[in-house]
């Protein structure tokens, strides 16, 4: 909190400052949503380990979120601003990694998947130390809108052409569609860049086809997953 909004909330116990309180619900919700990014897809990711198989999953769509979520932490680092408004994208990097490696070794690319696991851990160092120009990471910034918006139409199509969702997890999307509508306001409040806010709108958007496919697709899902669970034990 500001010296400014602490001296009119407890000094002159100014509870009704707008800029105070858009103020200080921007950094309650960004904190929540940093502290909620350390879960948020651990849904998805137990859902892979239990039922040992990626059915259902794009790899290309979960990397083509990975590029993005990746791209958006190198620049709001690089940028400087506050943790509160972007610090989720450390953890949502580290998740998404998982799934996708998983997504390799339960498909039975072992090999690629350990390659995938090296080749990551290096760019992700590369953005991190520094290496790489601003102006590359502001381009990544701008990608970053058609590869958000392609990854869960990819995703999204594949679910229609199946008929059903498979192993994706619906806690994880609907938590994915909740955190985004919040960041959409947290970045107008903290940021005030242009490109990150319109980058969680779409992202928000591809997010609700997502959670509006788990709610509409939900029973013959469940069958789906029914079945090859008891083809499993059968074999």
């Amino acid at each position: 909190m500001s010296d400014k909004c602490y001296n009119e909330f407890f000094i002159k116990f100014n509870f009704f400052d707008v800029e105070c309180l858009k103020h200080t619900i921007s950094k309650a919700l960004g904190t929540g949503i940093i502290a909620g990014s350390t879960l948020v897809k651990f849904p998805q990711i137990l859902k892979l380990v239990n039922g040992k198989s990626a059915v259902g999953i794009s790899f290309l769509g979960v990397l083509l979120e990975l590029i993005a979520v990746t791209s958006s932490f190198a620049y709001n680092y690089a940028k400087g601003y506050p943790f509160s408004s972007w610090g989720e994208s450390v953890f949502l990097m580290i998740e998404t990694a998982i799934i996708a490696f998983l997504v390799l070794l339960y498909n039975k690319k072992t090999g690629q998947a350990n390659v995938f696991a090296a080749l990551y851990s290096l760019v992700t160092y590369m953005l991190y130390s520094g290496i790489v120009p601003m102006n590359v990471l502001w381009n990544m910034q701008v990608a970053n809108v058609p590869i958000v918006v392609c990854g869960k139409m990819i995703q999204a199509f594949k679910n229609f052409q199946n008929g059903h969702t498979g192993q994706l997890s619906g806690i994880t999307v609907n938590l994915l569609f909740l955190g985004g509508l919040a960041r959409i306001f947290t970045s107008i409040q903290e940021t005030g860049d242009s490109m990150i806010i319109f980058t969680f709108i779409m992202a928000t958007l591809a997010n609700g086809v997502l959670a509006a496919q788990v709610l509409y697709y939900r029973k013959e899902t469940a069958r789906v997953l029914l079945e090859a669970k008891k083809k499993k034990k059968a074999n």
